[in-house]
This record gives C-alpha cells, structure tokens and sequence, in this order.
C-alpha cells in the first residue's frame, strides 16, 4: 500500500515543496516552488526573513493540495532538506530575535580572529584550539562563516538582541519548532555548530568546546536523528499550511547531509557533486578524515554510521544566475544573440540556463583563452578567503559573451576538479560520479563536466530535487516503509550517463594549470580591494 511524505526543499533562494509516494520506489507526485530573497548587507551581511520561508512554504503546499487528489490527511509525514550552517536565534516563544544570518554571512572577522585565528597558528587557527577541536569535533570553526563566530558577532554587536536569546536553531530546526513547538536540532545541524562532540562514547553538545569559544550551553536545544519524530503538527501550523493536524513531523537534515542521500551515493566510496546556489564534492567514508590545509572534513550526516567527506564553494550554480542577471540579457532582453530567438522564447522554454548552455556547447574548451574564477562570495575549499573575488581573466578584442558565459561555466567545474583532487589526497573518490542539483539539468554542464574532470558523470531523473528525494527517504526510513538508508540506492537508478572525451580533457589540462595558480598570484590584490572599501 503507498503511503504519502510531503518534503520541504528550503534554499537559500527559494523553497520548493515535493508530495511523493512510497511503495517500491520513490515516484514524486507533484512540486511547487516560491522564491524569496537573500538580504547582501554591507561589510558582509547575508540576511533572511523567518516569513519569507513559511509563507513560501503555506503558498506552495495549497498550491500542491489545490489541485491533487491526495487530500492532507493522507500525509503520512512530513520532512525537510535546508541550507545549513544559518544562525535563527529565537526567544522562548520561539519568536526570532533579529533576522536570519545566513551561511554566506561574513561580517565576524573580528570575532574569529579574537576567538581562534590567532597567536601560533596552523590553517588559520590558534593550535591550542585548534587540537582540542579536532579531537572533540573532528573539525575546526576556522572560516568567518561558521556559525559560532555570527553567534559571537552577534554578542558584540547587539548585546540587546542578544540577552533575548532562549535557542540557537538552524534554519530547518527553526522551521520544525515553527511546526511543532519543539525546539530541536538534527544531529547533522548539531555538528555544524562545530560544538558537537562526535565520539562514540560522548555524543553530544560539548561543554569542553562551548567553553573555549564563549558559547552559552543553556542556548544549545535537544538533539535527534533525521528518522526521528520531532514532534506533530500543531493547530495553528496545520491552518497555516493547509495540513492535517497531528500529521508527524521528521528530523530530516542539511543539504549536505540529504542531496547525497537522494542522489543515491550513500555507500562508502561513493561520489557526487552538487552545484546549485552554492557547490560540494562528498566523497562517503566510513571513519573521520580532516584536512586542515585544504579546510576539507568528514561531517556527520543522516546516517549515523558513515561521514560525508566534504568539500565545499561558495558560489556554484550562484555563477549561472549572475550571468543571467548580468550577462545574459542584453539592451532589449534578448538572450545571447538577437538572431533565431522566438518573440515567446520564455514562455516556450523550461530553463533559460538550459538555453544559454545549449548556445554555447559548440565553443571549444579554454573559452578562447579566457578563464572565469567563481569566487563571487568568497571561498571555503581548498582555501579559506572572504576577499577572494571573481574575475575573468585573458579577456582579448575577439572575446565575446558566448566565450565569457562558457568560462564561467568551466570556472565552476574547474573549482570542483581541484576539490575532487584534494580529496582524493586522503580518500578514493568513485571512478562514476553522480552529478545533481539544477546545474545537472544541461546535457551540455554534464558532458563538459565529465571531460574537465576526466570522470564517468551519471544523473538520476529530476537532479533538481534531490534534497526533498533525501528528505523523503529519512522519513521512509523512520516510518519503516525503507529498512535502512543504504537501501535508498536500489531506489534511485542512474538517468543518463557521460563519459570524459580524452582529446577534451587533454585540452583542458594548460587552462586548468593555470586557473588554479590565479587565487595565489591575486591573493594580496584580494586583500588590498577589500580593506580599500
């Protein structure tokens, strides 16, 4: 008998909500999405609004419940897949204090380098830290965007908000308490606080690490599984929503806890790549593996039993956006050339990136020289730098914006190669890689893909809603309708596949080499844009 997981995606643009059924598969039934705004302040900031989630959240459930068959009450529970690594601090009525600091926020520098960057250092943290942390953690809050160092920012910078504080939430455990009451925070949420302690023998909030970095223990709530019940459905949430009062609601996790898990690479071993706001390269591991100097770590996730080695960009599929914003459109809103494009091309077309990755396939790689670094917010891996800037570089007379938009499309690709190649220092990456997220919708981002980093390159239907396919999966999981996580692989069959051509590859390796000497020889220059502001 099929039962029915409604899974809410919540983005950093945009939530978009899934109604799946599960009996010997996991077939989605329907999806709906609302977009909302991401708040760039100045010095850094990076803002949401709690609002902007829930109401995408209630319009696009009516929406999906307004024209299906399946009524509400047939939900058998109810998930999430989110943005990790936000700062949602809530009183104790489970109202937010001050707007959503998201993981892009920048503005702690001074906080991080109080905290942990400096005296004797190694990778950017003080070694009396920095070895307890590992120990405890198996990881270090050494970037200006781990969410500790906003909580102190925070402390600094609004003593008043600050006083109002009862929890220190993530974005989807702030959703959960918005749907529940109950203030919780998934285990995979917990360790991205960087104040979890992650060995067998103690799991949990670590006093030891709230201690070093100043964090009030009292502010930290209680911790469950993805396949936990976090609790059901309130009156007031079911109004709002247009759902079932009681209807359970799970744990689900992260994105990078989650899309690997929909994507169907949950085995040791196994390899995808996700490029969507942001990027990754998570290779699964059965043991903790950090490494410092490339600010890669093996990360909790859904499965208790395995680590998610993860390596991540800033800005991914967040490049593509840009070039359509920016580059893309010309004078009158036509797209890339003004020959051959229908009066009612958007009405005609399902994605316009699938059509400006189609009006660039035939451009050889290299760009004609030109090479883009998609560092438009900074970098985490395989440096950390918030000055790090985007830029095109080896612009000549002859470049034009089918060049300019096709490097930018290799600079993201060639970002996850170095990613997958510093992995590969320390753990066997797959041989096939499962690609997913929206830039996994273009044959073309495949294929080039496959010939940049030399690797067999698979897809599986619907790429772009992986996090909700993984949000669905935990439920099934906690519901008994799936044994175990590592059965969700027989579920999610490869959709296509790509294979590396060699002479393309070839081609590749000189603007490669050089794209990755480009953050050393502007690293100052970075820095010195920066402090001119």
């Amino acid at each position: 008998m099929s039962s029915y997981i409604l899974a809410y995606d919540i983005g950093t643009t945009g939530v978009k909500t899934c109604l799946f059924e599960v009996d010997k598969s996991i077939k989605l039934i329907d999806c709906a999405s609302r977009s909302y705004p991401l708040y760039i302040l100045e010095g850094g900031g990076a803002e949401q609004e709690c609002d902007d989630w829930w109401n995408g959240m209630a319009e696009s459930t009516r929406e999906i419940f307004g024209r299906s068959e399946i009524t509400p009450d047939k939900i058998a529970g109810i998930s999430f897949c989110s943005q990790m690594q936000g700062l949602v601090l809530v009183d104790r009525d489970g109202k937010p204090v001050r707007r959503p600091m998201s993981y892009m926020d920048q503005r702690a520098a001074e906080e991080i380098r109080k905290g942990i960057a400096n005296g004797i250092q190694i990778a950017g943290a003080n070694i009396t830290k920095l070895i307890p942390s590992l120990k405890i953690t198996g990881a270090v809050a050494g970037s200006v965007k781990d969410p500790v160092w906003k909580y102190k920012w925070v402390e600094a910078k609004e003593p008043e908000n600050f006083s109002r504080i009862y929890k220190w939430l993530d974005v989807k455990d702030y959703l959960i308490l918005r749907c529940t009451g109950n203030f919780i925070m998934t285990e995979d949420s917990a360790f991205g606080t960087l104040l979890y302690d992650i060995r067998p023998e103690s799991r949990g909030w670590s006093s030891e690490m709230c201690e070093m970095l100043g964090v009030r223990e009292e502010h930290l709530p209680d911790i469950i599984a993805a396949t936990d019940v976090a609790g059901k459905l309130t009156a007031e949430a079911a109004a709002s929503l247009g759902l079932a009062e009681g209807t359970p609601v799970y744990g689900g996790g992260g994105d990078s806890s989650l899309i690997g898990i929909g994507a169907g690479a949950v085995n040791v071993g196994d390899t995808h790549i996700y490029s969507g706001t942001s990027g990754w390269v998570i290779t699964v591991t059965d043991k903790q593996i950090v490494d410092v100097t490339a600010m890669i770590a093996a990360i909790i996730g859904a499965d208790r039993t395995k680590y998610n080695y993860f390596a991540e960009m800033e800005t991914a599929g967040k490049c593509l956006e840009w070039v359509k914003d920016h580059l893309a459109k010309d004078e009158i809103g036509i797209y890339i050339k003004k020959e051959g494009v229908p009066s009612d091309y958007e009405e005609q077309s399902t994605s316009l990136y699938s059509y400006m990755t189609e009006v660039i396939k035939d451009v050889e790689p290299g760009s004609g020289g030109v090479i883009f670094t998609p560092w438009l917010h900074g970098n985490r891996c395989p440096f950390e730098d918030p000055a790090a800037k985007g830029m095109f570089f080896g612009i000549g007379l002859d470049t034009g914006k089918t060049e300019m938009i096709h490097a930018v499309l290799e600079g993201v690709f060639y970002h996850l190669r170095w990613m997958l190649e510093c992995q590969d220092r320390r753990v066997k990456t797959s041989k096939v890689i499962r690609f997913v997220g929206g830039g996994a919708l273009s044959p073309v981002s495949c294929q080039m893909l496959a010939d940049i980093t030399g690797r067999v390159i698979e897809t599986v239907d619907s790429p772009q809603n992986v996090g909700s396919v993984g949000a669905c999966a935990v439920t099934a999981v906690g519901l008994g309708l799936i044994p175990n996580l590592s059965c969700v692989k027989d579920f999610i069959p490869a959709a296509a596949t790509y294979r590396p051509d060699k002479a393309r590859h070839a081609a590749y390796r000189p603007y490669y080499r050089t794209f990755k000497k480009l953050y050393a020889a502007n690293k100052t220059l970075f820095r010195q844009l920066a402090n001119a502001k």
